[in-house]
């Protein structure tokens, strides 16, 4: 099954000894059609794409080594740990970093002892991440009444994939004005797969499914739904939450949710998960933008697809983290006796290519990272000039 699946083996209590976790990538080009229709030459590691995924207990220690044989530098960022007193193993190329230049090798510390749930890794350093340097990273729990609420671990990492590598976009970008310029519509990869040939994912009736979802795009938004079953969202970008039931999930690029689902008691249908890969800065166009894929869940191999009237999306309870509840019941930090407001808004800038900013200053890559001229200079890096 291409779902990645894990069985959670449920005793009561069990605690697990911390573990150091070595992973060990050798960062390379490949050549590879991901979506039927393209070959091109895109980054994997130990020479394959997909990457499999990285699983992990909490409290166990991630020795993330990438090994560079590309021919510019590469930088690996953990999307969602904290780094608390580590940003120098955030990965943020030209942030937190300079990148790993070609030909060497930097190994990544990564401390879960304070965080668990549903997380990914990608590049950080140019195009990299979309051309396929990145997995899904899951820190399992330990918390026993968690892992009592549900039976099966299921996985569904969802990807943006272009027709050539992202360089070549980024150099019309640079010449080109976005005025009249073809618009790029990415195919959609499921588990590192062509969504449009995907194999089953099996639900027993009665089983509790926890179901973790991740965009790892770079550029569209997905929407998740399974008709005929109800979600129970217990955890949003890591952070976990009293269960709220919700009809499907609308995720940008980065977040990640997990949800229960109950599978239904009877053998008599099987169901299709439907997923809607979308933009809203892009006009759409049939059969492009949006476009729809179904992954089928199967309960019975002769069972027939049960069919539902088709709803607008305003008619769908999707999820909203505004009214989610911490699991942790942690309050809110009152009363607050300082405010800060930045204003986001978008610029467009030379050639017509729109970027976004803080006020009216939008991000410059800058020559040295500002993490380490924060280190290295004392007091004049708090000077403006």
């Amino acid at each position: 099954m291409l779902a990645y699946t894990l069985l959670i083996l449920l005793a009561g209590g069990l605690q697990v000894l911390a573990a150091r976790v070595k992973v060990t990538w050798d960062v390379g080009y490949l050549n590879i059609s991901r979506d039927g229709s393209t070959t091109w030459r895109a980054i994997g590691a130990n020479g394959q794409l997909p990457i499999p995924p990285v699983y992990v207990t909490q409290g166990d220690i991630l020795e993330l080594t990438a090994i560079n044989h590309l021919d510019k530098p590469v930088s690996l960022h953990a999307h969602g740990l904290f780094q608390r007193n580590s940003a120098y193993y955030d990965g943020a190329g030209f942030t937190t970093e300079c990148g790993i230049p070609p030909g060497s090798q930097f190994t990544y510390i990564i401390e879960t002892r304070d965080q668990s749930g549903t997380y990914w890794v990608h590049s950080h350093y140019g195009t990299e991440g979309i051309d396929g340097l990145r997995t899904a990273l899951v820190i399992l729990d330990q918390d026993a009444s968690l892992l009592d609420e549900y039976d099966e671990d299921v996985l569904l990492a969802l990807e943006d994939w272009g027709q050539e590598p992202n360089d070549n976009l980024l150099e019309r970008l640079k010449t080109l004005s976005l005025v009249g310029m073809p618009p790029n519509h990415p195919s959609v990869l499921i588990n590192g797969i062509n969504a449009n040939i995907l194999q089953p994912i099996r639900f027993t009736p009665g089983r509790r499914y926890r179901l973790r979802v991740i965009s790892m795009s770079f550029t569209y938004w997905f929407k998740v739904r399974l008709p005929g079953h109800t979600m129970q969202v217990i955890e949003a970008d890591g952070i976990y939450s009293q269960p709220s039931a919700a009809d499907g999930l609308d995720l940008g690029p980065g977040q990640r949710y997990s949800v229960i689902i109950t599978a239904q008691e009877l053998l008599e249908f099987n169901y299709a998960l439907n997923v809607t890969f979308y933009s809203n800065f892009i006009a759409r166009m049939q059969g492009l933008t949006p476009r729809y894929h179904q992954v089928p869940i199967v309960y019975r191999d002769d069972a027939p697809i049960k069919t539902f009237p088709m709803i607008e999306d305003h008619e769908v309870k999707w999820v909203d983290e505004l009214f989610m509840e911490p699991r942790d019941k942690q309050i809110l930090l009152e009363p607050v006796d300082q405010h800060i407001v930045r204003n986001v808004k978008a610029l467009t800038r030379e050639l017509g290519i729109p970027s976004y900013a803080f006020g009216d200053y939008a991000y410059d890559p800058v020559p040295v990272p500002p993490l380490l001229t924060a280190l290295t200079t004392g007091n004049m890096a708090l000077s403006p000039s």
